[in-house]
């Protein structure tokens, strides 16, 4: 018996023959220079392996077309391959340089990736792969190397493997994967959130375990505790046998909370609310018993569609096309709250526009992004927000802003607002004028300065996870320090205290809708504290209801009160 510990990137215990996809091979690039003669019949292969990689994608995008998850990951990579930006690059440097095609595609593909990991958004980061992945299909085409079919998979198996590309995912829901042992991952890839999606576990940055794993090997692969087990002995079997079945009652249980209020035993009501990306999650929420939307993340519409041209505005920074997101959402939720936050991204190639350059930013995570990025360009803020405000009329909405660390942020945003709605006025179209306006406390400056704040806001939702980076100067996604990253750290809780104590003098409400709010322990950490409004994955709302049920309040203030005084 082998045991390998691992990042668990996706819960659940899963538990089968082990199917190892080898390393790809090493693709060869060569570099040849080219005569002037030869551009156009080079160009042309370039199109056509363009074209054929379409298609193929295209192709998978309508097997799976009841899929949304998988046909909105195909929908982004048809989008990357017609890219115009991108494609000129390259053109530009094929015609100048005069080196045969793969060697400029292979060097463009580095230089862009490059750009994204650079960028310090985790989200952007993880796009990088998917530039390697689709423009790498490309490479192939042109190069006529063709590596490992992942359709070969069959049904049931543990799959270890060094990575897993993105368009590769179709086979999650095919092949009824028991589980993913990986030795590369990340924890936005579009692969984790697959297997969230799909409830298959997920455990990487496994090192070595492809060479010591053998094909056919019984994998038991524990999403919970981060470990992958080969061969286990019999008494482990038995023991996870049991957890399975103990899980699979758990989740059938957990159904009945769906249509239940959330309230502890002693009968404190709490909000639970769900974060989103998409407009289509919002029915996930709405079946699994969400009681409004706590945090609608927008970036999610402008980073899978936008180009850096302005004659790509209508399906990346429209205002029509956001108007019909926002319209759909509130929509679905009809009389929830849904609460939309504003343009949350740096100022990457990604979400560029002829209004914003490329930035070269040594450290983009206190650069320019979130509402800086935003009044930093505030016409494009404001189509944002005339699209929010024009579908105010079909909901309750609320609008957030996120990175806020100054009152006059928030004054300037609100001065915008005005504007739309003067606009609006004079245009005779209908809208809500009194939408509220809050902020995202995430950096101990706004949490410090939050009774002023709570002047100019009209709510404050805590987003966890950068405040918890920001206040102990730690990323937890740099492996080297990610175990120090500890959202238990008395700094943090001393802050979300005092937010939470602003609030209340204040008479505004407050959430939390970083991770703290739900993971079990830290949920409640955060009841006890006083918080009465969460909000989670639609998935997890059932499991934080169950979970409160079980605790009265002044057992939730014992169980707060330890980790705030644990010095």
């Amino acid at each position: 018996m082998n045991v390998f510990h691992g990042i668990s990137a996706s819960d659940g215990i899963g538990t089968g023959k082990a199917f190892v996809i080898p390393s790809a091979g090493k693709r060869i690039i060569p570099q040849k220079t080219i005569t002037p003669s030869e551009i156009a019949a080079g160009w042309q292969r370039f199109e056509r392996a363009v074209q054929t990689i379409s298609s193929q994608i295209q192709k998978r995008m309508d097997a799976v077309k009841d899929d949304r998850v998988q046909r909105e990951i195909f929908e982004t990579y048809i989008i990357m391959l017609s890219d115009p930006v991108f494609i000129a690059e390259v053109k530009k440097s094929y015609e100048t340089d005069l080196y045969n095609i793969e060697y400029v595609l292979n060097t463009k593909i580095q230089e862009y990736a490059d750009r994204l990991r650079q960028s310090g958004n985790e989200y952007l980061e993880e796009r990088a792969k998917d530039i390697w992945d689709i423009f790498g299909q490309v490479l192939d085409e042109l190069l006529d190397f063709h590596p490992f079919d992942i359709n070969q998979v069959p049904d049931g198996v543990v799959i270890v493997a060094q990575a897993m590309n993105p368009s590769d995912t179709i086979i999650l829901s095919k092949q009824k994967i028991a589980g993913l042992a990986l030795t590369e991952g990340g924890i936005s890839s579009h692969v984790t959130i697959l297997a969230r999606n799909y409830g298959i576990p997920l455990v990487f940055s496994l090192q070595n375990i492809i060479s010591k794993i053998a094909q056919g090997e019984q994998v038991i692969v524990d999403g919970e505790n981060g470990t992958v087990i080969a061969s286990p002995d019999p008494e482990i079997v038995q023991e996870y046998t049991a957890r399975i079945q103990a899980e699979e009652n758990h989740r059938n249980a957990l159904k009945k909370f769906r249509d239940l209020p959330c309230c502890t035993k002693d009968g404190t009501r709490f909000t639970m609310l769900a974060n989103i990306g998409t407009p289509e999650e919002a029915e996930t929420a709405l079946r699994e018993g969400a009681d409004g939307i706590g945090l609608f993340r927008t970036e999610f519409l402008f980073m899978s569609t936008t180009h850096p041209h302005q004659e790509s505005a209508d399906g990346s920074f429209s205002e029509e096309s956001q108007f019909r997101a926002y319209k759909k959402v509130l929509e679905i939720m009809k009389d929830k709250p849904v609460t939309i936050r504003t343009l949350d991204a740096g100022g990457d190639k990604l979400i560029d526009s002829v209004e914003i350059p490329t930035l070269e930013e040594k450290n983009p995570l206190m650069g320019l992004r979130a509402v800086r990025l935003s009044l930093a360009y505030p016409q494009l803020f404001k189509i944002q927000l005339r699209a929010l405000y024009r579908a105010s009329v079909y909901g309750n909405l609320k609008i957030m802003l996120p990175l806020i660390s100054s009152t006059d942020q928030v004054k300037q945003c609100r001065r915008l607002a005005q504007e739309v709605r003067d606009e609006l006025t004079a245009e005779g179209i209908p809208f809500n004028k009194d939408v509220p306006i809050g902020i995202m406390v995430e950096t101990a400056a706004s949490a410090i300065t939050a009774d002023c704040l709570a002047r100019v806001s009209d709510f404050f939702s805590l987003g966890t996870n950068d405040l918890t980076q920001y206040t102990v100067g730690i990323d937890r996604e740099n492996p080297a320090v990610a175990h120090l990253y500890n959202e238990f750290h008395l700094a943090v809780l001393r802050l979300i205290q005092t937010v939470l104590t602003c609030a209340t003098e204040a008479g505004i409400p407050v959430s939390v809708c970083g991770e703290m709010a739900s993971r079990q322990d830290s949920a409640l950490v955060l009841a006890g504290m006083g918080i009465r409004s969460l909000s989670v994955s639609p998935k997890q709302i059932c499991m934080v209801k169950e979970l409160l049920s079980r605790f009265t309040i002044h057992e939730l203030q014992a169980i707060s009160s330890k980790q705030l005084n644990n010095l």
